[in-house]
């Protein structure tokens, strides 16, 4: 199911007859410059700029986030259209069923996928980390940070679209949208609940989880743990599901983001579990320690250079001052007994004797 995009998004229950009719078109230039594409990129930054001010608690530097930003922004992007269209590959087809590839480029018509986003990060970032010889964790740790407030802020891009809405309800909260000129639905503000999820979970991460963490990869995995939570509840309640194929599960088709949820969920709670309970995990393994102990340690042999250097400099003798004193005494006071200098004594003439005449 999806909605007009040019009819008004009202909360009956909220806010009674109010409403509000965004163009989603911001600039009609050429295709248009979206609020999708301006809110996407807002919250980019947003997320950069998170990162970049949390590095130093994780050991890395501003440097590293950019340079490795330079990189995932294109391959997120990449990720992300490859998931939706790899899952919605039929919407690509032309009539005679083959593939429509001019489409599946069309990225302005819509179809991107966070997970495929999340997917195309991590491996961006296990190829930085290993090049660059960082910790992928420790990474990991900083990046989850500006990923949940991406996905807090860029979740409004949807509701701007009017998609991501979930079935009909009655609850207070429910947003009206209008499927025809004279059909309207009331609906679950799904954009809504992932975005406060992911909000929560952010607040979390930075008040709570990062101040006690144990262990690289500590936030990490509560990300995928609290956003597997969330995603799994939430998915179940939206209409635009990405499904597995035609695969079904107890009769119901399988949506994929839903499924790869509860993997994730799992696969982070026990890793949770692991490193907290069986390794035991202690703070100073954390890679922000190691860095902090290298350069104590550097610091301190560069101090032990610069006493030693000075030391030196004070014991070399300066111009005009006297040598070592044992040489100079050497000198003074030879250790040989003094030789009489013969030829300064009269020697006696021919015939001459010593004695009485006679």
């Amino acid at each position: 199911m999806s909605a007009l995009k040019n009819m008004p998004i009202s909360f009956p229950g909220l806010f009674g007859d109010w409403e509000l009719n965004i163009d989603p078109v911001a600039i009609h230039i050429g295709h248009g410059i979206y609020w999708y594409g301006i809110i996407l990129a807002f919250a980019m930054l947003a997320g950069l700029y998170l990162c970049m001010k949390q590095a130093k608690h994780y050991g890395l530097t501003e440097d590293n986030i950019m340079d490795m930003v330079l990189w995932a922004v294109p391959c997120c992007i990449i990720g992300a259209r490859f998931y939706y269209v790899l899952f919605y590959l039929d919407l690509y087809r032309n009539t005679d069923g083959s593939l429509d590839w001019g489409a599946m480029f069309r990225i302005w018509d819509g179809g991107l996928a966070i997970y495929g986003a999340v997917i195309a990060g991590v491996l961006v970032a296990l190829a930085y980390t290993k090049r660059h010889k960082l910790p992928f964790f420790a990474m990991g740790d900083v990046a989850v940070m500006g990923l949940l407030l991406g996905q807090i802020i860029g979740r409004w891009a949807n509701f701007i679209n009017r998609e991501a809405f979930g079935g009909e309800t009655t609850l207070p909260w429910r947003m009206k949208l209008w499927v025809s000129q004279y059909t309207s639905i009331e609906v679950h503000p799904t954009f809504f609940y992932e975005s406060f999820w992911n909000l929560i979970g952010l607040l979390l991460i930075l008040f709570i989880v990062s101040k006690g963490r144990r262990f690289d990869g500590e936030n990490t995995w509560f990300y995928f743990l609290w956003y597997g939570l969330g995603r799994s509840w939430i998915e179940g309640l939206r209409t635009d599901s990405l499904y597995l194929f035609n695969w079904e599960l107890f009769g119901q088709r399988i949506r994929v983001s839903q499924a790869l949820s509860i993997v994730m969920v799992a696969v982070a709670a026990f890793m949770l579990f692991y490193n907290i309970r069986i390794k035991k995990r202690s703070p100073e393994s954390l890679w922000v320690h190691q860095v902090a102990a290298e350069k104590a340690r550097l610091a301190a042999a560069e101090a032990e250079d610069a006493v030693l250097a000075e030391t030196l400099m004070n014991e070399v003798p300066t111009e005009g001052e006297a040598a070592d004193p044992l040489e100079t005494e050497a000198v003074e006071s030879p250790d040989a007994e003094t030789v009489p200098d013969t030829e300064t004594q009269e020697k006696p003439e021919k015939g001459e004797t010593h004695g009485n005449e006679n």
